[in-house]
């Protein structure tokens, strides 16, 4: 996006013969308008958040594609127990049935959820089970970090993945063994939580930076047109919810939230050696460094050669392996890299003709020198 000088708009205010001459030299004059980010994308508001759900429960229906109960005791003893409790009794026998399954059940319970309303569960098995295709989660109690129950999940289970197989030959497509229940949750328990009655909230900054919490308060404060936002570390800014909102925080934080600031980050370069991926920052600098880079291959051919004696001769036919070996070492590219930004630098990586693992070493040669201006970070 372009933001057009003044001097544009006088120009654009010409004839209009001229209007298209003055077009292209407004293009010529435009500064580019650098990126803002509303704050709800950049940052948690203290209290409004998630709670991690966690349960285990039995899965029935499958059809022969459960747990084997000789090598799951688990999924044993936890059908013998819900039979009893439902007035069944199995103690002493033996339970061969393969159309039960132990599984694990999470959910996210989201903020301000209220009782009756219904969230989303993910089911996982826990034993040797194949799928749980066609199977139904029998009531299963959710647990919050403190032990209570605060959702009960129930239903069929919807399973992307399928798995079919032979004697010869087996067909496995996605996950079978994992499965999610849509609305499959009803919350029993709120989590309390006033907001309205709070004197006071906290920001926390998703990215920790020092100048990105400066920004923030600034823009509330001129939002409000009073001091009441501070920084108090680089990840938190710290608001003194105004008389006028007293009682109206969630009236507060809505304004607050749709205000625009642009995010600072520290310059970084990140690297994946396993797929090969080069993140390079905007503001990634480099002092001015020779690279050579020689790369040496060693190509090694096995074949098979085989001798046999003439017709009607005596003898044996004999297979004798023969090796070949060839060494290319192609000469080192010296070249002289100036990363005054992030374009010189890319420009001096590719003027060598590197792919990305010789890339990913001179980034890690080039910090090790000293001259990479920037945090290098290997995944």
């Amino acid at each position: 996006m372009y933001r057009a000088s003044p001097a544009c708009h006088r120009l654009i205010g010409l004839t209009t013969g001229l209007a298209v001459g003055a077009l292209g030299l407004c293009l010529l004059l435009a500064s580019p308008v650098l990126a803002n980010s509303r704050l709800k994308d950049i940052a948690d508001f203290e209290g409004v958040r998630d709670n991690l759900l966690v349960g285990y429960g039995l899965v029935v229906g499958l059809n022969g594609t459960g747990d084997s109960l000789r090598n799951a005791a688990f999924t044993e003893e936890s059908l013998k127990a819900m039979l009893e409790r439902l007035g069944v009794s199995t103690r002493g026998l033996d339970l061969t049935t393969k159309n039960v399954a132990a599984v694990m059940v999470t959910a996210t319970l989201p903020p301000f959820a209220r009782q009756g309303s219904r969230v989303d569960v993910a089911v996982s098995t826990l034993g040797d089970a194949k799928s749980l295709r066609g199977g139904v989660l029998l009531v299963t109690p959710l647990y919050g970090a403190d032990g209570e129950i605060y959702a009960v999940s129930q239903g069929p289970l919807t399973v992307s993945g399928f798995s079919a197989e032979g004697e010869a030959e087996s067909v496995t497509q996605g996950v079978p063994t994992s499965a999610r229940i849509a609305a499959g949750g009803i919350v029993e328990r709120e989590v309390d939580f006033a907001l309205d009655q709070l004197s006071s909230v906290r920001i926390a900054l998703r990215n920790p930076d020092f100048t990105t919490a400066r920004r923030v308060a600034q823009a509330i404060n001129g939002h409000l047109s009073q001091p009441a936002a501070r920084v108090t570390d680089p990840s938190t800014v710290a608001i003194e919810v105004p008389p006028s909102y007293r009682g109206q925080t969630a009236v507060l934080l809505t304004e607050i939230e749709q205000l625009t600031v642009q995010p600072d980050q520290r310059a970084r370069v990140v690297i994946d050696e396993r797929t090969g991926t080069i993140v390079i920052g905007k503001d990634v600098q480099i002092s001015t460094v020779a690279v050579a880079h020689g790369n040496l291959t060693v190509r090694v051919t096995e074949s098979a050669k085989v001798s046999q004696p003439l017709p009607f001769a005596r003898g044996d036919t004999i297979v004798t392996p023969e090796t070949q070996i060839e060494v290319d070492q192609k000469g080192a590219n010296l070249a002289i890299v100036r990363g005054t930004n992030l374009q010189t630098l890319v420009a001096g990586l590719n003027r060598i003709g590197l792919k990305p693992p010789g890339i990913i070493a001179i980034l890690q040669a080039i910090k090790s020198a000293g001259a990479l201006q920037a945090d290098l970070v290997v995944q």
